[in-house]
């Protein structure tokens, strides 16, 4: 059976975790909408609402949603804070890595950054750190993977070269990374 290298079919495989009563739109809906939200420009949860309103009629034929009813911003954000992010990243590598072909000779660069608004009480420490590979020839964010404090990068970085087969091509990463001795 041939995978599908379809964006909204992968995104279909994310278990959603709302409750039934609040499925009203299809869980790939909506993260496609964010999606694409944030590559125009509309950063944060109110401005997916401003870009559901300046796209309105776009989308209500792209998704054909019953009695022509878009998400609102609030109903994205509940879904995305609920879904899982690493069945997200892994579920947007395997397309994303069937969109591009990976030769040996290529370079990528890996690294974590900290994400500051995600800040959820007084603390100065809490954040949401998120590791990236980058592919430098296609300029493209290939896989995500997130951790919950800086320190925790080294696992999560050797976890990601193990899972993604990383074998035979060029990574550029912190200095952080040059072990001795490998963490498993």
């Amino acid at each position: 059976m041939e995978k599908s290298n379809i964006l909204i079919e992968k995104l279909s495989e994310i278990k959603d975790k709302r409750r039934e009563q609040g499925k009203r739109h299809p869980l790939p809906m909506l993260i496609i909408i964010a999606i694409m939200a944030s590559m125009s420009g509309y950063i944060g949860y109110r401005a997916i609402g401003d870009f559901i309103k300046a796209n309105r009629e776009e989308l209500l034929k792209i998704f054909e949603p019953k009695k022509d009813r878009l998400p609102s911003f609030q109903t994205i954000r509940r879904a995305l804070i609920i879904m899982d992010f690493e069945e997200f990243s892994k579920k947007f590598y395997e397309w994303a890595s069937s969109r591009i072909n990976i030769e040996e000779t290529e370079w990528f660069s890996m690294d974590g950054k900290a994400i500051r608004g995600t800040i959820k009480g007084d603390k100065y420490y809490e954040f949401t750190n998120i590791v990236s590979l980058f592919s430098s020839e296609n300029k493209k964010v290939i896989y995500a993977g997130k951790v919950e404090n800086k320190s925790n990068e080294i696992p999560l970085v050797q976890k990601m070269i193990q899972e993604l087969d990383l074998i035979g091509i060029n990574i550029t990463i912190d200095a952080l990374h040059c072990q001795k001795k490998l963490q498993k």
